[in-house]
């Protein structure tokens, strides 16, 4: 009997959350869709002045809190050529420059001109055996882990080292440009609201 993916027997030990774009945080030159996808809009969209939107960085967060217990969402990329996946913290400076790195509470990977990075300080290349179409992203807030998933083959991208989380975390997408592409979230569970205990 073939072996089970290893992304597959992970998803059992973790609660698939709901994940809907909070479009307050979007740069102006993202457009939402739906709650669901993410887009690139130009011209910019003239927006209210806002503490909560990014103005430099064209990110947009997932209005999720996360803070505790075992989460996982997926995204897909499909034909998406620039991008950020992962998670931040909810307090990341959101205006003037930054740089994506656990140190500034980014975790996070990118997909730009064609290579994949972890976004480490300094990043660290990526391989993979075949192009990315759908991302899984694994949180285990107790065991400070971020994991990343080829949602395709069920492989292992990348998990950052171990950290210790404090406050509530976000669901995190960046495109790059206007020929980015697009980002959809999959169709996930609900809004996670216990810790989930895992049998020995």
């Amino acid at each position: 009997m073939k072996a089970p993916l290893y992304a597959d027997w992970r998803k059992e030990e973790f609660e698939t959350v709901n994940v809907i774009l909070d479009a307050g945080t979007a740069h102006p030159a993202l457009l939402c869709e739906d709650g669901k996808r993410v887009t690139w809009r130009e011209p910019c969209q003239d927006l209210p002045h806002s503490t909560q939107r990014f103005d430099s960085l064209p990110c947009v967060l997932g209005q999720l809190d996360l803070r505790r217990g075992r989460s996982f969402w997926e995204v897909e990329v499909g034909n998406a050529r620039s991008w950020d996946l992962g998670i931040c913290r909810d307090n990341v400076t959101r205006k003037g420059r930054v740089t994506m790195s656990p140190q500034n509470g980014f975790w996070a990977i990118r997909l730009y001109e064609g290579a994949y990075w972890a976004l480490t300080s300094p990043e660290t290349p990526l391989s993979l055996k075949q192009r990315l179409l759908k991302l899984g992203i694994f949180l285990d807030y107790e065991a400070g882990d971020v994991s990343f998933y080829n949602m395709t083959d069920g492989s292992h991208i990348f998990s950052f080292p171990k950290n210790t989380f404090y406050g509530a975390l976000k669901p995190l997408f960046r495109l790059w440009s206007s020929d980015s592409g697009s980002l959809t979230i999959c169709p996930g569970g609900r809004t996670p609201d216990v810790t989930i205990d895992i049998p020995n």
